[in-house]
């Protein structure tokens, strides 16, 4: 078979490609592990469709709205104020549904929505309006979840893209060009990384109330040295290959050959690293939620999720949620991580 009668998604691959994708599909709990995360992640991206305090769609008056795009003053419905109306007012409803008719969400709750409703104190158990029960907030634990796993997965791909991007950029310039460049780097990682990391996020998160971005770039400077090592060491071992010598005793630029020749082999054993960094993220930014040193009060935490299922131990639901979840989330990502370095070990054979 021909080079280019090998493809994916459309695009032309080569048979060494095609042969890892054969080897990923093949270590089958790696590869349906990938399609399950792909599935929940993308549900969560759409968690405003499927948790949200606003309707999808409103029919009034022989005039559709759409409220959770677009913002509508409580006159547009027949009320008495200007002011936004708020679709959990039963009046509110009733002024609606008398001229009209409304499709909620799934679950009708945001992640931050107060239910005043409840039969029971907060934290109440679940039932079949609350399918996971509420916190003692009286906030949806399921609609929690949902915006929870999308911003925990988010937080930890950004993390993982950047920190690699800087990590690789580094171990590629030490490992390339050695020397005193080499050195200076090696001393400033063992510097860098001797730092207490948790200490440093405590103080600094006590003087600034730390965002979802403040906390990324703050990770974000003790995170880029975990590739640092290995992608050197790759790099070192394929600048002294037959045919980047070759390549420099022809004149090819430094520039050429780190992208085309020593690059691509460097990144087979740096990208079997990448879910276990992620998975890494995703521990850390639970871990400083739980402490209370991380995104601020009212974010969609599952480590807030687990705090709650400490302090409120007569709610068993919270924390066996948070448990549940991000076990789920860390395995589906182990088991990725297996199977793409199943996919990349030369010593397996094609599609085995």
């Amino acid at each position: 078979m021909r080079v280019s009668e090998y493809r994916f998604l459309g695009l032309a691959i080569r048979p060494l490609t095609h042969r890892r994708l054969l080897n990923f599909r093949a270590n089958r709990r790696g590869y349906w592990s990938l399609w399950l995360f792909l599935l929940l992640f993308m549900a969560s991206l759409a968690a405003e469709l499927i948790a949200n305090d606003r309707p999808l769609l409103i029919r009034y008056d022989d005039a559709f709205y759409t409220p959770f795009l677009t913002s509508y003053a409580e006159t547009e419905f027949g009320g008495d104020f200007p002011t936004e109306a708020d679709y959990m007012d039963p009046e509110v409803v009733a002024l609606i549904e008398a001229k009209g008719w409304i499709i909620w969400p799934l679950i009708p709750f945001r992640y931050d929505t107060h239910i005043a409703d409840l039969e029971q104190p907060a934290p109440s158990p679940p039932s079949v309006r609350n399918w996971l029960g509420t916190d003692d907030q009286a906030r949806d634990v399921t609609a929690r979840m949902i915006y929870g796993f999308r911003l925990s997965v988010l937080f930890g791909l950004t993390l993982t893209i950047i920190s690699s991007a800087v990590g690789i950029a580094i171990g590629a310039m030490q490992g390339f060009f050695g020397g005193m460049v080499d050195l200076l780097g090696q001393r400033l990682i063992e510097i860098w990384s001797g730092m207490p990391v948790l200490f440093m996020l405590i103080i600094l998160a006590s003087i600034v109330e730390p965002t979802f971005w403040w906390l990324l770039g703050l990770l974000l400077l003790f995170s880029w040295t975990a590739l640092v090592g290995l992608v050197r060491a790759e790099v070192l071992r394929a600048r002294n290959l037959e045919y980047v010598k070759a390549a420099r005793a022809l004149g090819v630029s430094n520039r050429i050959i780190m992208f085309r020749h020593v690059l691509p082999n460097a990144m087979v054993a740096t990208l079997t690293f990448l879910p276990f960094i992620t998975s890494g993220a995703l521990i850390t930014l639970t871990s400083l939620d739980f402490l209370g040193f991380g995104l601020p009060p009212g974010s969609p935490s599952l480590g807030e999720l687990l705090k709650q299922g400490k302090d409120n131990l007569q709610a068993p639901w919270l924390g066996i949620t948070g448990f549940v979840i991000i076990s789920v989330m860390l395995t589906l990502l182990v088991f990725v991580g297996e199977a793409v370095r199943d996919a990349f070990d030369p010593r397996k054979a094609q599609g085995r």
